[in-house]
């Protein structure tokens, strides 16, 4: 039953964070707000007993990705001007570390549950689910495709940036 509640409030925090991420105009603004999503899904792959999805989640997208795209924001260097102004920021910010306080507490608790091998409600999908071997075999042979196209989707995503970037100076 614990676990359940967990599930729901880590669902609920990536679905409003993930809105967030959509309706914010300032690009950092909305950075910020797809980290708090991307670590509330990590947190739902805890809840599963995906270890290796969770330590990737955290490092490759809430960390790497994320590093890359403030990369991206600074290379554009946009000017305050171009920007819409941030009303009360301080204020916002204050409001959402508040809200977010419970949450980060819940994560950290599930993520103890979840290295203390305690019981779950959950049931795992299979043996090699999230495991290196199942993610690999899943990412290499069935979605390879997928996998590459993603690959060059981003690859041209930084190339027009730097264009856009290079234009400007």
């Amino acid at each position: 039953m614990e676990t359940s509640i967990y599930f729901f409030i880590l669902a609920t925090l990536a679905v409003v964070s993930g809105l967030f991420t959509i309706t914010r105009s300032h690009p950092l603004s909305a950075t910020l707000s797809l980290v708090v999503t991307l670590i509330a899904v990590a947190g739902l792959y805890a809840l599963l007993s995906a270890d290796f999805l969770f330590v990737i989640q955290i490092l490759v997208y809430a960390g790497a990705i994320m590093a890359l795209m403030v990369f991206v924001i600074m290379l554009l260097n946009v000017s305050p001007q171009e920007m819409p102004p941030e009303e009360g920021l301080k204020k916002r910010v204050g409001l959402t570390l508040l809200f977010l306080s419970p949450f980060f507490f819940l994560f950290q608790r599930s993520i103890l549950l979840q290295f203390r091998n305690q019981s779950t409600d959950f049931i795992p999908v299979g043996s090699d689910f999230g495991t290196i071997q199942g993610v690999g075999q899943l990412l290499y042979q069935d979605y390879y495709f997928t996998f590459e196209i993603i690959s060059i989707l981003l690859l041209v995503a930084l190339v027009g940036v730097v264009a856009l970037a290079k234009r400007r100076i």
